[in-house]
């Protein structure tokens, strides 16, 4: 089947549109990775820093990079059969997917990585379907 995959990516939500012959299909999948929690402390204002108050940096960083890496796993299981995937969204998620579908040995399927801010639902769609229409 010649299944095209279009998606808006971030790093909190992925917005997926697959388009078939019998027309689109519109999912959804979220991320359970939080952002990055702010030190707290570090303001003479807000009282000293003390370094207990909260884990150390990498290790914050190692727990938002295997959410992140557990998120990016569940779209390619999602979009692993598509025949084409476009990819697009407004930061580095886009190609930080892009570099694991590489990495998967799905780089090939991939017809375009662009820079879009946020789209509405059906803005998304009209977009996608232009593009594959081409």
């Amino acid at each position: 089947m010649n299944t095209k995959i279009g998606l808006w990516i971030d790093q909190n939500k992925a917005t997926i549109v697959t388009v078939t012959e019998q027309g689109e299909k519109i999912s959804e999948i979220l991320a359970d990775a939080e952002k990055q929690l702010q030190r707290t402390g570090d303001s003479p204002l807000k009282g000293s820093y003390e370094a207990l108050q909260v884990p150390a940096d990498y290790s914050r960083q190692k727990v938002l990079t295997a959410e992140l890496n557990t998120y990016y796993d569940e779209i390619i299981r999602y979009i692993r059969d598509a025949s084409s995937i476009l990819i697009v969204g407004p930061g580095v998620a886009k190609h930080e997917l892009q570099k694991r579908l590489e990495k998967n040995h799905i780089g090939a399927k991939i017809v375009g990585v662009e820079t879009v801010d946020n789209l509405t639902e059906p803005q998304l769609v009209a977009m996608i379907r232009q593009h594959f229409a081409n």
